[in-house]
């Protein structure tokens, strides 16, 4: 299974570009994740990665994803290689592909801020909108 699972911050506000072919929309943003455990004595450490979401998951976190907030993204790694132009060898990276992003904020309110139903990316598929405020028929 190939499969990452990150909780973070960006660092910053999406940027967004789009592929030559297709023109389809590719947004790349960073998070930075907290590590697990403290060093006694110091400071709590953040890993910082760098990820691509492309197409719908794209143009979602393009709309509503802000420097700061803290979101939930899944997807999978892929590794590429190509030639160095300039030396002729051989270059590696590993790429984080987005394929699907939640908030993990609470929702907030007051100016600048977000204050509806919290969106994700995620198809709804069959599924309902169900009245929160109404009590579960379970």
């Amino acid at each position: 299974m190939n499969k990452f699972e990150f909780l973070g911050r960006l660092t910053k506000d999406p940027e967004v570009r789009y592929t030559s072919g297709n023109n389809t929309q590719v947004t790349t943003f960073t998070i930075a994740v907290n590590r697990r455990f403290v060093a006694q004595g110091g400071e709590r450490q953040s890993d910082f990665f760098n990820l691509t979401a492309f197409g719908k998951t794209a143009e979602f976190c393009a709309k509503y994803f802000k420097k700061g907030q803290q979101v939930l993204v899944t997807g999978r790694i892929q590794n590429r290689s190509w030639d160095d132009a300039t030396t002729g060898q051989k270059r590696y990276a590993t790429d984080f592909i987005v394929e699907d992003t939640y908030f993990a904020d609470a929702k907030r309110d007051g100016a600048g801020s977000y204050d509806g139903p919290m969106p994700t990316s995620t198809d709804a598929g069959d599924f309902i909108a169900v009245d929160e405020t109404e009590e579960l028929p379970f």
